[in-house]
């Protein structure tokens, strides 16, 4: 499977479940952790912890390894090597404002 296809699993799956604004950040040609950055709003706290839980139970047994994760109730950050997840309330996706960040580092700046 190509990661193009393990990030629109990704997607499907955090999509199926309510997530909102979802986005996808390319960072192949930029000196990052990780090739692709997924972004994610959940509905609240419990839903943010819902969403990163789920997506372990559906993708471990289909071979997807997670490395390991930040989390609190507001914002998790999940570790898949060349993928990083993060998955925000409402709040923090604003307060922190991740795709200024992803697209200036794209930027070069």
């Amino acid at each position: 499977m190509t990661l193009d296809q393990r990030v629109d699993r990704i997607i499907n799956v955090l999509d199926e479940k309510k997530a909102e604004e979802l986005e996808v950040f390319n960072l192949d040609d930029v000196d990052y952790i990780a090739k692709k950055v997924i972004l994610a709003t959940s509905l609240g706290g419990k839903h943010t912890g819902a969403l990163y839980d789920h997506l372990k139970t559906i993708l471990k047994p289909l071979g997807e390894e997670f490395l390991g994760a930040d989390e609190s109730d507001q914002w998790i950050v999940a570790d898949m090597g060349d993928i990083l997840i993060h998955i925000m309330t409402p709040e923090y996706r604003q307060k922190y404002s991740m795709e200024n960040f992803l697209n200036e580092l794209k930027q070069g700046k």
